[in-house]
């Protein structure tokens, strides 16, 4: 082992630290930001914080070619790093978030297409809960008999520097909800004891206490949300079923700020809750974005590796933009930027790319799936069907190459798969049908009181999630509800006029006619007059030129992960 091999881990080791150390500070703010209601310096950590890992990387990449000089790019010396490396981490806490960052390093450095073995971590054994224990984590509160005295210890080990409103309000609040739940399950259920992660979740206006309720042989997530205002904290939910609190960790909201010293801990915990939700789900809704992306890749890889799987067409109308396909029994889809879009799509690569980095650090609120950005991936190219690997070589060739048996992808996003509305809708039940069309509506409100009008609003650009709701995820003509004129569509000034195919009045690149968005989306009978009843107001200029004053004027209009059409004006709560 070298000298210079050992400074350059040594280096890498401490700035994976300040990076970390950094990280907590920004997390750590967050507790001041809800007892001060201070909502927009939330949002301001949200996007410094995600900022924060490439400054760093970029940082690190620049400090090893000042320090190596010509020897930046010897392999050999970086295989002697590695070796270090992997020597000095092995006690810290996380070691798989250090080999993340010191694999950003190289693949930086080197411009690795796919996977550098000699000179990254990236090994498909590689567990990143391997040492976790959930119970590090936690703390266990017995039940001595009384659920009111119970959930009274709970809530007084978090209180906050903000006094409670109601305190018995709310402890009864808990008490009353989780005797409900055991009820409806149906038989007497005795309650052993009840386990709660230490260090308190924070999301935008609210903070959570997440944990899990035990008995003989049976266990309940729990997840407790509380709310500030200017009257002090109380619990405003508390959610007892796995969809609920899955809805909660989802991949359509933004990241929590929870200071955790161990995040496997935390993971291995929630997974005993929502055993359904992928790991990497879990890293990356706990706000380590990047140890996400590793996991998603992995998962993928180990799924290539069991399966025979091909990559397909996503299913859904081919779109414009983008080059869609996924893996025929795998949740994944990929997206990537097709060279030339049609002269409907008035939008350049560089926009399209703005808008989904928009997305990454916006308030997602339960209604933008989190897309992933990857570059310079390799795929075995005998997977791919003959039709998908035919559009991709055609019709991305700037950003597609084969490459002898692979075919390298230098730039996509890959994001959960969900069922496209259009289709969900032909088969869907009249019943579910209805209800689609409902939270599709309410999908277009979530997202306007977070300032995002989706732009194209035809049922193929939203999904269908498991839990039933509806998502948007096709990003190319988002754009700000305050960067929008909303216009009440002029009347027509003769016959001539109405039938014209083009607009007989002039029209700017931001203009917007909400009483023309029926026409579009295809909703007939029972389902368009469901629409209108829940969510006429949607095609009235006036709604959205109220909307857009009150985001000017500074309100924060947020979208709860509980409690669906429910919305609250956090500067008045």
């Amino acid at each position: 082992m070298s000298d210079a091999a050992a400074r350059a881990s040594a280096a890498i080791v401490a700035a994976f630290a300040s990076y970390n150390a950094q990280y907590r500070a920004i997390t750590r703010r967050a507790p001041e930001r809800f007892e001060n209601l201070d909502w927009k310096g939330s949002q301001a950590d949200v996007v410094e914080r995600l900022d924060l890992y490439a400054r760093m990387v970029d940082e690190t990449v620049a400090a090893m070619r000042e320090r190596l000089g010509p020897s930046a790019l010897d392999v050999a010396l970086w295989q002697a790093i590695k070796d270090d490396y992997a020597l000095r981490i092995a006690g810290l806490a996380d070691p798989e978030f250090l080999k993340t960052f010191f694999s950003s390093i190289t693949r930086q450095l080197f411009g690795t297409v796919g996977v550098h073995a000699e000179i990254e971590f990236f090994a498909l054994d590689l567990d990143p809960l391997r040492g976790a224990g959930a119970e590090n984590v936690a703390r266990r509160y017995a039940n001595r008999g009384s659920l009111d005295l119970l959930f009274e210890e709970i809530l007084s080990d978090y209180r906050f520097r903000t006094p409670w409103r109601d305190f018995e309000g709310s402890v009864g609040h808990v008490t009353t909800d989780v005797e409900l739940e055991l009820g409806r399950l149906g038989e007497k259920r005795r309650l052993l004891d009840v386990e709660i992660i230490r260090p308190v979740f924070y999301q935008m206006s609210r903070a959570y206490l997440v944990g899990r309720i035990n008995g003989d042989g049976w266990r309940l997530p729990l997840a407790i949300a509380i709310r500030n205002g200017p009257r002090g904290v109380l619990v405003d939910a508390v959610m007892l079923r796995e969809s609920d609190v899955s809805i909660l960790f989802s991949f359509t909201r933004s990241y929590f700020h929870v200071d955790l010293e161990r995040v496997a801990d935390a993971v291995l915990f929630l997974q005993s809750i929502l055993p359904v939700k992928p790991v990497s789900e879990l890293f990356t809704v706990l706000g380590r974005a990047k140890q996400g992306k590793t996991e998603r890749f992995r998962e993928i890889f180990r799924h290539l590796q069991d399966t025979a799987d091909r990559f397909v067409r996503a299913p859904g109308e081919r779109g414009l933009v983008m080059a869609c396909f996924t893996l025929e029994n795998h949740d994944v889809v990929f997206k990537v930027i097709r060279d030339r879009f049609p002269a409907v799509k008035n939008i350049r690569r560089e926009e399209v790319m703005a808008k989904y980095d928009l997305v990454f650090k916006h308030d997602r609120a339960g209604r933008l799936v989190d897309a992933q950005e990857f570059k310079r991936i390799r795929l075995p190219r005998a997977r791919f069907a003959p039709d998908m690997l035919e559009e991709l070589v055609t019709d991305c060739a700037l950003n597609v190459q084969p490459d002898g048996d692979d075919l390298v992808i230098g730039h996509a996003y890959i994001e959960r798969r969900m069922v496209p509305l259009n289709l969900y809708l032909r088969t869907a039940t009249p019943e579910q049908a209805e209800l689609a069309v409902i939270d599709y509506g309410q999908s277009i409100r979530d997202l306007a009181y977070t300032n995002i009008f989706a732009g194209d609003l035809l049922l193929k650009n939203f999904g269908v999630t498991r839990h039933s709701r509806v998502i948007f995820y096709d990003y190319d003509e988002l754009c700000r509800v305050t960067d929008c004129r909303f216009r009440d569509l002029p009347q027509a000034q003769s016959v001539e006029d109405e039938m014209r195919d083009e607009p007989w009045f002039h029209v700017a690149d931001n203009d917007v006619f909400p009483e023309t968005f029926l026409r579009f989306l295809g909703f007939e009978g029972r389902l368009r007059e469901v629409f209108l009843e829940k969510h006429g107001e949607l095609l009235e200029a006036a709604w959205w030129r109220a909307l857009q004053e009150r985001l000017v004027a500074g309100d924060v209009v947020e979208v709860l992960p509980y409690h669906p059409h429910r919305v609250r004006v956090a500067s008045s709560a």
